[in-house]
């Protein structure tokens, strides 16, 4: 029991992640490319296409443009966008600073938490405006928790907010939650957008403007959004904090990876989010910077359980056997990454020592000959005249998640088990993941409740991208609403550790690595840092999550 209290006080000061964790790998430069990379990725990028023009004033130190993979649905919280903090159009009550320790923002401090850990009270910051002008008010809190918490609003996020029994405003300036049960992680959790209730509340929040055209009291406001082009914002005159030095930025989102080094390097960015082996090609480039962020993002195999094939749990364990991660990170990644035994980076300190697999081809194959799965004329094994065989899905245009799924079906290949790898769009990978697999990628920073509770609950089983293998374990059921209950450091990390004991005795997915981001940005700018990252980056997460804060260099 020693050993857990040690855990939770370094667990408590950093707020999810050890001091040395945080120390060497921020700002980090990324050397370490190939010379046949660098050639590679600089002939794909001549041939490809471009949108013929440029996405803003890239060069200019007030005006930055940044190439992102990706956009998100939309851009109200009631829906889940900002849920995590960081979202550069709005507050929520409490952010996160580079450490990841919770301080102030729209609250004018920490909440005061009484009863026993039931109740917390916020008390508002003086003089904040929304970006209309108009004054925020608890009731602005109240009408935002209570929405998101509506059954009628579309938000897969709701379970997040699970403990919340009731949220009131007392005055103008204090909003009380009170909790069914005790939620030690509460507090992170109102990092959760304030959104104005005198422009959402007249709309129906699933289908309403407020959704392209949002109002908040961040730094920025937005002022164009082409859908699958870019998003424009510029410097909120009415924002409550520091006058930000970059008066506007421009997200250009493009989605194919080669040509946003393409753009970046011809100078029609400021920076891009990049995979290894094309952040490498930059290696040698005075006037770019890489930065290297740790992160919580995982690639997973999703190993559905109506599937007549990845159904049968020893399919599931000889695949989680089979697997060659450390290859996929040597190969695949480059190095920037580390192998993944669960949903927990093994540096994190939840993580349950001793449950790392070793690649075992020959342990994979001895699994399915004891389970009746034989080996057939063509190599793949069957069961009661049923192959060893399932699609896996990827979506298309992801690079590093093709790699992943070709190398997993390589390893698979060796054990016996056939995998039929297929890139497609979202639109045709999501009604199928209930049957077929998926190369996914998931992943929450802070509390391990945060990710894990919507990976593996049965319950939320086909909500949206929650629980996407549609697992079902009873104990870990079990152990999920322990940990999520108790405000107990000890009884918390025993109902952790059993969950990650349960994944390798019955895997519902396979897990493979956990993914470093990388960044290449201009080299203009003082005061860019990264954080410890979740699964989405991009839009929030990077060198930019705190673009408010940037400086000019002399």
């Amino acid at each position: 029991m020693t050993a857990r209290r040690t855990r939770w006080t370094r667990r408590t000061r950093s707020n999810g992640r050890s001091d040395r964790d945080h120390r060497s790998d921020r700002n980090l430069p990324i050397r370490s490319a190939a010379a046949a990379v660098a050639l590679a990725a600089g002939a794909a990028a001549c041939s490809a296409p471009s949108d013929g023009g440029k996405d803003g004033d890239a060069g200019d130190a007030a005006s930055v443009v940044i190439g992102v993979a990706s956009e998100p649905d939309t851009l109200s919280p009631l829906l889940g966008y900002g849920k995590d903090g960081n979202s550069k159009i709005f507050d929520g009550l409490l952010a996160r600073d580079a450490d990841l320790n919770l301080k102030p923002a729209l609250a004018a401090a920490l909440p005061k938490v009484t009863d026993g850990g039931r109740t917390y009270t916020y008390t508002l910051r003086d003089g904040v405006k929304f970006s209309d002008g108009e004054p925020l008010t608890a009731e602005d809190v109240v009408y935002t928790y209570r929405t998101v918490l509506d059954e009628k609003t579309n938000n897969t996020a709701r379970s997040e907010l699970d403990a919340v029994e009731d949220v009131r405003a007392s005055g103008d300036d204090t909003v009380v939650f009170t909790l069914k049960y005790p939620y030690a992680p509460f507090a992170a959790r109102t990092v959760l957008p304030v959104v104005p209730e005198h422009v959402a509340g007249g709309q129906d929040p699933n289908t309403g403007d407020f959704n392209t055209e949002p109002v908040g009291t961040g730094p920025y406001v937005l002022t164009h959004w082409s859908k699958g082009e870019k998003l424009s914002f510029k410097a909120n005159p009415h924002y409550w904090g520091d006058k930000p030095a970059v008066k506007s930025f421009t997200m250009a989102v493009i989605a194919d990876d080669t040509v946003r080094a393409t753009r970046l390097r011809s100078g029609d960015l400021d920076g891009a989010v990049l995979p290894p082996n094309l952040a490498a090609t930059f290696e040698k480039d005075d006037g770019r910077r890489t930065y290297r962020a740790r992160s919580y993002d995982f690639r997973a195999v999703t190993l559905p359980t109506s599937n007549k094939v990845t159904g049968d749990r020893a399919v599931r364990r000889a695949l989680d056997a089979a697997v060659d991660r450390q290859a996929m990170v040597d190969r695949i990644l480059d190095g920037a990454g580390r192998p993944a035994y669960g949903p927990l980076p093994v540096d994190d300190p939840w993580y349950e020592r001793g449950i790392e697999r070793p690649h075992d081809l020959a342990g994979a194959q001895r699994i399915l000959d004891e389970a009746g799965w034989k080996p057939g004329p063509d190599g793949v094994r069957a069961k009661d005249g049923r192959r060893a065989s399932f699609t896996l899905f990827y979506p298309s245009g992801d690079k590093v998640r093709q790699d992943h799924a070709l190398a997993y079906a390589s390893d698979a290949k060796k054990a016996g088990i056939e995998v039929k790898v297929e890139g497609a769009t979202w639109e045709v990978i999501e009604p199928r993941m209930k049957t077929d697999a998926v190369l996914a990628g998931l992943g929450s920073v802070g509390d391990p409740d945060f990710g894990l509770y919507t990976l593996l609950h049965s319950t939320l089983a086909g909500d949206g991208f929650n629980n996407m293998a549609h697992y079902d374990n009873p104990a870990v059921d079990k152990a999920l609403d322990a940990g999520r209950r108790s405000q107990d450091p000890d009884k918390r990390a025993a109902a952790y550790d059993t969950i990650q004991q349960a994944l390798v005795d019955d895997p519902g997915y396979t897990f493979l690595t956990h993914i470093d981001h990388l960044y290449v940005l201009a080299d203009r700018w003082e005061g860019l840092t990264t954080q410890l990252e979740p699964h989405e980056h991009g839009f929030a997460s990077g060198p930019w999550w705190n673009i408010e804060d940037w400086q000019p260099k002399k």
